[in-house]
């Protein structure tokens, strides 16, 4: 039990678990806008709540916006899965496509990101043994141009980690450089975002070496369409970073995540101003938050953009072991933060097992 406990303290963040005793309403509040379930974000598709309503869906751990369908975002499950990717339409909850990759025999599948031309990239970098795995992979296709059921062959990149292996869940391709980085989880404060080489290769080993050092569970990431803000998400928050050569500056407006289920997945919708935010479980809902203030991306118009006025302060870029502070996020009750972390890490610990 003391194991569960620790993991318990790492995934509420820096504070261990004395500071779910502190939860209560956030001091200065984040620039977001949260919208309710069920709505459409300013009545534009692919920017409201909806609910993910394949019953072969069960474990939605990563989602990507589509650069190719509006509206439509791609999905997977979590490990005891198939070599499957499914399209969603936000419109309906409904699967609109089924991807199997050929020749493929998932391990531990976490995340999704696509990157310039359209460039599907599925992380199978998940390590049920915290670290035991030497090699973990990539598997990169194209986005399909129609929306239908369709078998392809992906390329597989092979990874390992400079400092040794790693146990994460968010993969994230930038959209201009289709440079390729992975965010690790956080336990004892000693986490990191890693960058693949400029170039994958299919033909050997692609080392991924550390550029950051942060603080946040993470559970996902995804790079704003523009490239200029990168999110990372855990289940009781999150942190925007502005990127610059390369590097992630931390933001000091915090991101808040919805309290729904295991908060597992988050993707930025195709216009930058909306994270998308989804959990695991059948039937599980994916949440918009817009942002407001310096957690916009460039391109998003000025006036949107300092409408609040956000520092634009952070941890200075430079040198390959960046500091990032957690903005930790103060989410609910205390008698509810402790409900969910339990039934989240039991959950997860006894069906690995198992």
């Amino acid at each position: 039990m003391s194991v569960l406990w620790r993991r318990v303290a790492a995934a509420v963040g820096v504070g261990g678990a004395a500071g779910l005793l502190a939860l209560g309403p956030a001091a200065g509040a984040s620039a977001i806008a949260p919208v309710a379930p069920g709505a459409r974000a300013g009545g534009e598709e692919g920017r409201g709540a909806f609910r993910i309503k394949d019953p072969r869906i069960t474990e939605s751990s990563g989602l990507a916006a589509s650069r190719t369908h509006k509206g439509v975002y791609w999905t997977h499950n979590d490990s005891d899965d198939g070599p499957y990717v499914y399209a969603v339409d936000s419109a309906t909850g409904r699967t609109v496509a089924t991807v199997t990759l050929k020749g493929v025999d998932p391990r531990d599948v976490e995340a999704i990101s696509i990157g310039p031309g359209g460039e599907v990239h599925v992380g199978d970098i998940g390590d049920n043994l915290g670290g035991g795995w030497s090699e973990v992979w990539i598997y990169r296709f194209r986005e399909p141009a129609e929306l239908r059921d369709v078998t392809v062959t992906p390329t597989r990149y092979t990874v390992r980690y400079a400092d040794g292996p790693r146990d994460a869940e968010s993969l994230m391709v930038h959209p201009k450089t289709g440079r390729v980085y992975i965010a690790d989880k956080s336990q004892n404060k000693k986490g990191g975002i890693y960058a693949g080489p400029e170039q994958l290769s299919a033909s050997g080993v692609n080392v991924f070496r550390r550029v950051a050092r942060t603080e946040v569970w993470a559970t996902d990431g995804a790079f704003s369409p523009d490239g200029t803000r990168l999110v990372l998400r855990g289940y009781f928050g999150g942190e925007m970073f502005r990127w610059r050569n390369g590097k992630p500056e931390a933001l000091d407006t915090p991101v808040s995540v919805p309290m729904a289920g295991q908060g597992e997945s988050v993707t930025f919708t195709a216009d930058g101003r909306t994270l998308m935010c989804g959990s695991e479980g059948r039937g599980s809902s994916v949440d918009p938050l817009e942002l407001e203030g310096e957690l916009l991306p460039e391109s998003v118009a000025a006036g949107e953009r300092g409408r609040d006025g956000g520092a634009e302060g952070g941890a200075a870029s430079g040198g390959d072991d960046v500091k990032v502070d957690e903005k930790k996020v103060v989410v609910g009750g205390a008698a509810v933060a402790v409900a969910v972390v339990l039934w989240t890490l039991l959950r997860r610990l006894f069906r690995r097992r198992g």
